[in-house]
């Protein structure tokens, strides 16, 4: 079985062909459906041979379909200090693309 290690987001991602995973957004003026090149390919493994790099294999590239444009669901940010009225709470939701792996190059 082939894979792959991909960097995107600060994040690396172990994928095969037909994988789908949650990233965080990419950059663009993306929609639902478009295909994205992934050049940032750290590791390539063929099932024979595992290639390395460093710290991105040169030529190698990942095909992926953006299946979902959406926001995470929120997290509360909440400060508090006892005994001296001091009080702040946030929301924060972060968006995210689903991606789904169509190749490996």
């Amino acid at each position: 079985m082939s894979f792959a290690v991909i960097q995107t987001g600060g994040k690396q991602y172990k994928v095969a062909v037909g994988d789908e995973i949650a990233v965080e957004k990419i950059n663009g003026d993306y929609k639902v459906g478009d295909k994205i090149t992934i050049e940032s390919v750290v590791l390539k493994d063929d099932g024979k041979s595992t290639v390395l790099g460093a710290p991105y294999i040169a030529g190698s590239t990942v095909e992926v379909t953006i299946t979902e444009i959406g926001r995470l669901a929120k997290v509360i940010v909440e400060r508090y200090r006892a005994k001296s009225r001091y009080h702040k709470k946030n929301g924060h939701r972060q968006p995210f693309m689903g991606l789904k792996i169509e190749s490996i190059n």
